[in-house]
């Protein structure tokens, strides 16, 4: 276990100033993260304020504040609307998202997300779900990975890189086949 901190906030005045807090208000923190924005943005609440901050990361739950105000939702932060509704929440007064990866994530090398590391390449924000990168590069077809490269890499020869992928795939299995028979 690393002593360093989860994540800190580079722009957190910034995105504090820019909230505007409402003493009184409601707020949501999309990604809770290392708990760097949610824990700057209690310090501006009083008794009556409320925070909602989502993360579908296992990681996060060691972060939370001890703090009657925040409400910590588990999952990911497309399920707002649900979750505001069910606590009775119809209206917001701001909404953070310090959206990406965090430096947690590339530290942890078994996260899968830096090449720092000789590690799985895993890249899952929720460790509960089944589908890692990893699993992805080795069971899509070029036409799906060239879908996801394009749509959410916006990579320019998309169509290339994942044929590529393949072929490296191909050659790994060549080889692993060929050391069998050894």
């Amino acid at each position: 276990m690393s002593n360093l901190p989860y994540h800190i906030p580079v722009l957190l005045q910034p995105c504090i100033d820019g909230l505007d807090i409402n003493p009184d208000g409601v707020y949501v923190d999309l990604t809770f993260g290392g708990g760097g924005h949610s824990k700057e943005i209690l310090k501006h609440l009083s008794a009556k304020g409320k925070l909602f901050s989502f993360d579908q990361d296992e990681d996060a739950k060691a972060n939370i504040p001890d703090d009657k105000r925040l409400t910590f939702i588990p999952h990911n932060f497309r399920y707002i609307s649900n979750y505001l509704k069910l606590y009775g929440i119809t209206q917001v007064d701001g909404i953070l998202g310090d959206l990406g990866v965090s430096s947690h994530q590339f530290d942890k090398g078994e996260r899968g997300f830096s090449t720092r590391f000789d590690a799985d390449l895993d890249m899952r924000m929720n460790q509960k779900s089944d589908l890692t990168a990893k699993k992805v590069l080795n069971t899509y077809d070029v036409k799906k990975l060239t879908a996801m490269f394009r749509e959410y890499g916006e990579v320019d020869n998309a169509f290339r890189l994942a044929n590529i992928i393949l072929k490296l795939e191909q050659m790994a299995a060549l080889k692993q086949l060929l050391s069998l028979k050894k």
